[in-house]
Parts: C-alpha cells; sequence; structure tokens
C-alpha cells in the first residue's frame, strides 16, 4: 500500500464490458484518425473493444514551438447506425488514473448511454499513453512508512527520472487538453461524466467552456473549495463507524465478532509494535509467500476496503481471524492492494495536481492524531511538493462553479472520501442540477443498481427534474460477512 500518495481519490465500479466485437476498419471523427485496439486495466480480465487515436499537443502551450507530447484518446462507439453528435466524456479519477484503463471495469455502466452516443477516452496528461508521469517503485514505496524525509527523497528520485515539466501537468492543462480534443472530433458540445477527482475536471471544464457542455454527471464530487486531503482523516473514520455499525447492528455478527472498531486498534496496537511474520498464499499468483504485516498494510486494506461497502462488510471477519492468530487472508489481501492498487495510478500526475493546487492550504491538524490515516497523509504530501515543481493555479481556481447547465450528482451515503454533503455543497450553485444519495454505497456508484439507468435517461433528456428516481429507494447496505462463505443465513 503507499498511504502517501495512492488512492488520494480511488474511484471504483462494477466489473462488467460492453463486449463489442472489433472491427478491423478505421476510423475518422473530425480531424482525428482512429485504429482498432482493446481496452483492458492491469491486473484484469475485462477488456472493451474500441479505436485509438493520438491528438498531439504542446506540453506549454505558452511555448507551442517547445516539447510536445501525445494524449492517447479512445472512442468506444455507438451501437447507433447515426450516433448523436454530443458525445460522452469519461473523466476519471485518482489524480492519476487512465480513462482508457478505467472505462472497462466500469463499461457495462455505460451499456445504454453507448445505445445513442459514443464514449470518448482521454487518458490526462501524465497517465496511461499521454506521456505518464511514472515514478520507479522504488520512489514510491519508500512513502511506505510515513516518513517525511524519505518522501521527500523518493519525489526528488522520481523527479529525476522524468523527461517532463511537471508544472504543466495540472487540472487547467488537462482542461485545455479536453477542448482540444472536442474540437479536433468536431463535436459542438459534449457530456462530462466525471467520477471522483474527474468531478474535480469536470467542473473546472464547466467553469472555462460553459458553452459546450450540453451536461454534466458528478459522480463522487470534489468541491472546488476543498484541498484534495484535507479531510481524508476524518471522513475515513465516519465512515468506519457507519460501516462498522452494520456489525454492530446485526445480532450474528455481534456475537461472533464483538467490536470491529476494537479489533482493529488491538491489532494496530500490536503491530505497531512488533511486526508479524507470515506465510500465505499469493492471491494472484497462488505461491507460497513470507511478509510482515505491519500496522500500515493493515491500514491500507481497511481503507481500500472502506471505498467499497461490499468488501467493507469482510472486515470484521478478517479482523477476528488476524487478532485469532489467523492473519493469513488479512496478509493476502494486504499484498493485492499494494500489487495491484498501487499500479493504477501515476504518482508523479498526482504530485503535480496536489502540488500547484492544493499543497499550500494543506496543514497537519493534530486533531488527526490517533485516526487510521493519522498526520503522515498530509505530511509526506507537504514533503513531497517541497522538492516537486509548481504550476500554477487560476485565481478562481478554488470558487464555486455557478452554471445553468443539466447536471445530476451522485454521491454515496458511506462514502468515505467524498461523503454526500460535499454533493450537497456543489448542488447549491447549480440551479438545474439534482443530487442523489444512494443508501448504504460508498464511492464510485455510476455502476451501482439503477443507476446506469438513470444517468442515460439523464443525459438522453438533458432534464433532471422529471428524472424518475425512485429506484435507488431499493438499495441497501450489504449484509455482513460472518465467515469464508459469505453473509449469514
Amino acid at each position: 500500500m503507499r498511504p502517501a500518495v495512492t488512492m488520494t481519490l480511488l474511484c471504483f465500479g462494477a466489473l462488467s464490458a460492453v463486449g463489442a466485437a472489433a472491427s478491423t476498419v478505421e476510423r475518422r471523427l473530425g480531424s482525428m484518425r482512429f485504429e482498432p485496439c482493446s481496452l483492458a486495466a492491469a491486473g484484469s480480465a475485462v477488456s472493451v473493444a474500441a479505436f485509438c487515436g493520438t491528438l498531439t499537443v504542446p506540453e506549454d502551450r505558452a511555448r507551442p514551438d517547445g516539447r510536445r507530447i501525445g494524449l492517447s484518446v479512445a472512442l468506444v462507439p455507438s451501437r447507433a447506425r447515426q450516433p448523436r453528435p454530443d458525445p460522452v466524456f469519461m473523466l476519471a479519477g485518482g489524480p492519476g488514473q487512465s480513462a482508457r484503463e478505467a472505462f472497462p471495469a466500469v463499461s457495462g455502466a455505460y451499456l445504454e448511454i453507448l445505445r445513442e452516443r459514443d464514449v470518448v477516452l482521454v487518458d490526462q496528461r501524465g497517465t496511461g499513453g499521454s506521456h505518464p508521469l511514472d515514478c520507479p517503485d522504488s520512489a514510491a514505496d519508500a512513502t511506505l512508512a510515513g516518513d517525511p524525509e524519505a518522501a521527500r527523497r523518493a519525489a526528488a528520485r522520481c523527479l529525476a527520472s522524468l523527461d517532463a515539466d511537471p508544472r504543466f501537468y495540472t487540472t487547467s492543462d488537462a482542461v485545455s487538453d479536453l477542448e482540444t480534443v472536442r474540437s479536433a472530433l468536431g463535436a459542438t458540445e459534449v457530456n462530462l461524466v466525471g467520477v471522483s477527482y474527474g468531478t474535480r475536471v469536470a467542473l473546472e471544464y464547466l467553469r472555462r467552456h460553459p458553452d459546450r457542455v450540453r451536461t454534466v454527471v458528478l459522480d463522487s464530487v470534489v468541491p472546488p473549495e476543498l484541498p484534495l486531503g484535507s479531510e481524508h482523516a476524518r471522513n475515513l473514520e465516519s465512515a468506519l463507524d457507519a460501516q462498522f455499525a452494520l456489525c454492530q447492528a446485526d445480532a450474528t455478527c455481534r456475537r461472533e465478532y464483538g467490536s470491529p472498531r476494537a479489533l482493529l486498534d488491538r491489532l494496530l496496537g500490536e503491530l505497531r509494535v512488533a511486526p508479524r511474520r507470515v506465510r500465505y498464499r499469493d492471491p494472484v499468483t497462488d505461491e507460497v509467500r513470507e511478509d510482515d504485516l505491519t500496522a500500515e498494510s493493515v491500514a491500507g486494506v481497511v481503507r481500500l476496503y472502506s471505498y467499497v461497502p461490499q468488501l467493507a462488510v469482510m472486515l470484521p471477519w478478517i479482523l477476528a481471524e488476524a487478532a485469532a492468530g489467523r492473519p493469513e487472508v488479512l496478509m493476502a489481501q494486504a499484498r493485492m492492494v499494494e500489487d495491484l492498487v498501487g499500479e493504477q495510478f501515476a504518482t508523479g500526475l498526482q504530485l503535480s495536481v496536489i502540488c500547484a493546487e492544493d499543497a499550500d492550504r494543506l496543514r497537519v491538524d493534530p486533531a488527526d492524531r490517533g485516526t487510521l490515516l493519522g498526520t503522515d497523509f498530509i505530511a509526506v504530501l507537504l514533503a513531497q511538493c517541497e522538492v516537486w515543481p509548481h504550476g500554477r493555479r487560476p485565481p478562481d481556481f478554488n470558487e464555486p462553479v455557478v452554471s445553468e447547465r443539466p447536471a445530476l450528482l451522485i454521491s454515496g451515503q458511506l462514502d468515505p472520501v467524498t461523503p454526500p454533503r460535499y454533493g450537497e455543497a456543489v448542488v447549491r450553485h447549480l440551479p438545474n442540477g439534482r443530487h442523489l444519495v444512494l443508501r448504504g454505497q460508498g464511492h464510485g456508484g455510476i455502476a451501482t443498481g439503477c443507476v446506469p439507468r438513470l444517468v442515460a435517461r439523464f443525459i438522453a433528456s438533458a432534464a433532471v427534474a422529471d428524472l424518475d428516481a425512485s429506484c435507488i429507494d431499493r438499495l441497501a447496505p450489504p449484509a455482513p460477512i460472518l465467515g469464508a462463505y459469505g453473509p449469514g443465513p
């Protein structure tokens, strides 16, 4: 787990695939040429047939004759014979996630949208195939201990390895790139679907290019006024309290495991004194391994699982097993978190965004001491930003976005990073907006239950007032997991 920079804002969705048959014929849209390709994320068997192209843009737009970089763009084609002229742009989370790699996991949520419209995926500059700001593994791993000095050295090593000027890899640069792609595609308007950090990009695009936005969907909303990371510790504690309360409310879960919070605190206390050497099977390769179970690795698993309530309900059982001297399952999950999740984010891009847009407003809050995330998260970020070149933040960047454009906002009731109050704050400035809170759900709700159908209907109609969202009333928290075989009867 890489708690210092990884998972700053992470989004999840149900695994599914569009399953469209690949074409062998290239496509042209506007001035862009696309060739057949397959989209897939590292470590996942899910793939989506698409068309891929590259658009070259200046790294520094003030110096158009300077270094140029390629933006990787994918087109997931509509099933319509004549698609609508306003495509959907999906904006990935992170910061640091590739849109092309993120799409396959949530592709099922776009099936109805694809009946009428193409979906366009632009790897934000610094991610995926768009001149990625990837750090060497050794540099990223140095943040594990939460040591600011080690993190500062790691950031310096990462910086030295890059063939890029990190000052020009901010949200504002990404917004300019999106506008360039829109123009190249020949689309007069676009529909934006932003997830997690992608909602910051969507709102900033809406601020800068309001006449180019037909509709906007904001899933797991990041308010422009909020510095990324400033409330992560307290939001996580609130979500864990609510998720652990599900076990306390279930008589069998309460009898079997008692207080999950007490189990977690006890385990973390023991591991801070002495990590445990654990022999276990690697969940990816199935090979027998031995590794140290540490307080940091446990915190990483708990934090990741809190994003998805269907995973969070496993925590009481996993923690009880570890407390009883059987930590193999917990160790295996920690290994999977470190190997798979860490690969999905470009560490350098995270730093370029946060150091330019948030660091000067971040402070180590003593009130965060004693929380699962603690104060190390902010301390490490600030240390890294001391050596990372800073881009510029527009003067109005942190002001609320005010717009009459149709907007649909989605929040999960149990979201540990972008709680519903964030969506409530943003929708106040969107008079043609509507905020849906998904009961018992976590971070990234676009693939949940009937939400894909609601999003597709909203984009088709460009209206929220008459959108019948009563189907979300049937959503509920998942039942507690009472052992290796799942929920009880």
